[in-house]
């Protein structure tokens, strides 16, 4: 005679079942208690808000919706432009930064010059305003007319991935020093060659480590493409800037903010989820 398998003679206790009520009890009133709090937060904020002196004439000049619809269009075609500068930018960081890591971590005094270059690349770029580096690649390299003239765009795209390598490169080298040596060491022992092990076992380890700070880097690359409206790029940005200058009004500003947190807010909340999920297997002694 077969027995009967745990799945279906298993049944919650009394105790249990209790448990889970009580549970959902309150989870059900932590949800209703934020959600009453958030309202109560937003409308005394907004009754303050159009309270004050001035609002009639910011509403005015910010959030006038007749120009914001006009301002729609444009924008929207501006913010095409900066998202395919980030999608480039993207790939240009990510080979970049990892060519640099790489080297700050390669060993032996003979790569000490490579090392050093490195180092003082990160250093550098990691110092420099990224609008200063716009200013520097978008007007200062094509005055030494060395390369045959590119649009305002390639420039920027080329400032946009030379400054954030030097902030990724260093999250990739910490992800890859926090690697224990001896996962180095067990695969050399199985006859990997260096660039294998790194390619293998290393990076692949040390960029599981950093993977919500990597991320945080590419929310903050997201904004920063909006910068390269300064070399004359009609993105998003500068988009709105020619709306002000016909309207007279800021909207158009608001328009192109709203855009912006639109297209960073999936990545935002991706970020926190994987950063949440991450802490969640370390704290229950997970392999991270």
């Amino acid at each position: 005679m077969s027995t009967p398998t745990a799945d279906a003679t298993w049944q919650p206790s009394d105790l249990e079942l209790s448990r889970r009520a009580l549970r959902r009890r309150a989870t059900t009133r932590s949800v209703l208690i934020a959600l009453v709090s958030s309202v109560v937060l937003i409308g005394v904020i907004v009754v303050v808000l159009v309270n004050t002196p001035g609002w009639t004439a910011v509403r005015e000049m910010f959030f006038d919706p007749q120009i914001a619809l006009q301002s729609i269009g444009p924008v929207f075609q501006g913010l095409l432009v900066n998202i395919m500068v980030l999608l480039i930018a993207a790939v240009g960081v990510a080979i970049l930064g990892t060519l640099l890591a790489v080297l700050r971590t390669l060993r032996g005094p003979v790569f000490f010059p490579l090392r050093a270059l490195a180092a003082a690349y990160t250093d550098f770029f990691r110092g420099v305003p990224v609008l200063i580096v716009l200013y520097l690649v978008g007007f200062g390299i094509p005055a030494l007319m060395i390369f045959p003239r590119m649009p305002a765009v390639f420039w920027g795209t080329i400032a946009i991935v030379i400054s954030y390598s030097a902030y990724v490169a260093e999250v990739l080298r910490a992800g890859m020093e926090a690697v224990h040596p001896s996962q180095r060491v067990a695969a050399r022992s199985l006859g990997l060659s260096h660039a294998q092990t790194l390619r293998m076992v290393v990076i692949p380890q040390g960029v599981r480590k950093v993977i919500p700070a990597l991320m945080n880097d590419f929310v903050s690359m997201q904004k920063d493409v909006g910068l390269i409206s300064i070399l004359g790029v009609i993105d998003a940005v500068r988009a709105a800037q020619l709306q002000v200058a016909d309207t007279y009004n800021y909207t158009p500003y608001v328009v192109a903010a709203l855009f912006f947190i639109a297209l960073s807010w999936p990545m935002i909340r991706l970020t926190d989820g994987v950063t949440a999920r991450l802490n969640k297997r370390e704290q229950a002694g997970g392999v991270v």
